[in-house]
């Protein structure tokens, strides 16, 4: 019994087709002696499988040992016969080609030193030098980054973000130290002139009212510093008995910021 006729000793298929799995080989499968050939050299055209021979052989491309080049060229010829590959048309050209310039290098040269001869091989190298150009702007194009393959466009958008922001309570500690501050700089104006003015608190929320307005007007600026302490203390008392009465607004941005006032206006 051969090893393709033992059977797999743990039952494991070998192998499913079509739904059905397979314990043992075919004993009448067939396997073409040709099978697994790979032909692993593949050229866009005559041109560039030319370009390639001179390069495997480090040739110098401006004097290309024609016969040699001509008996590789129907070597490769013979072998894409010889594995059943159509070839393309412009190989066949290119071969003709090839023998043509390799028999025009055979004939002899004239013996007139004067008369100047023409390359037979000038106008296959000039064809040959603009393909590599040509070839290598290609590969350089290839190898620049490319959107969707290399790259991807990222789009982006920022969303709409409405933040309000609350305006902090104003404190009646906060409302005592900014009245403490306005008070020493009552202090800094003394005067010395003694007389006895009238100072009113119904008169003096009278006023502020007038100077108060729907805009926002700075805590201090409501006081006068140089009536004294007496003039500061009525516009202080002024200030909360118009708040007590809802007639004005105090605000402040944040925390320990500047304190400002105005007016309620009812619609």
């Amino acid at each position: 019994m051969t090893l393709e006729q033992q059977p797999i000793s743990n039952n494991l298929p070998i192998a499913t087709v079509l739904g059905k799995q397979w314990l043992e080989m075919p004993q009448d499968l067939y396997i073409p002696p040709d099978a697994l050939e790979v032909f692993l050299e593949a050229f866009e055209g005559p041109l560039d499988f030319l370009l390639y021979l001179i390069k495997k052989q480090n040739l110098d491309i401006l004097d290309i040992p024609i016969a040699k080049i001509t008996a590789q060229y129907l070597e490769y010829i013979a072998l894409m016969e010889g594995l059943r590959f159509e070839l393309a048309a412009e190989y066949l050209v290119m071969a003709a080609s090839l023998a043509e310039i390799k028999s025009r290098m055979l004939l002899p040269r004239p013996e007139s030193v004067d008369e100047e001869v023409d390359d037979p091989r000038a106008e296959l190298v000039r064809r040959l030098q603009e393909y590599e150009r040509y070839k290598k702007a290609a590969e350089n194009i290839d190898n620049l980054t490319r959107m969707e393959r290399d790259t991807a466009r990222a789009c982006v958008e920022l969303p709409e973000m409405s933040q309000t922001r609350p305006l902090p309570s104003v404190d009646l500690r906060e409302l005592l130290v900014a009245f403490q501050e306005v008070l020493q700089r009552a202090s800094l104006s003394q005067h010395h002139l003694v007389q006895m003015e009238p100072l009113s608190v119904r008169e003096r929320m009278s006023h502020i009212l007038q100077s108060l307005g729907p805009d926002l007007v700075p805590f201090h600026t409501l006081f006068n510093v140089t009536e004294g302490r007496a003039g500061v203390v009525v516009s202080f008392l002024a200030i909360l008995e118009l708040l007590r009465n809802a007639a004005i607004e105090i605000v402040q941005a944040e925390p320990m910021s500047p304190i400002y006032l105005r007016q309620i206006v009812i619609s």
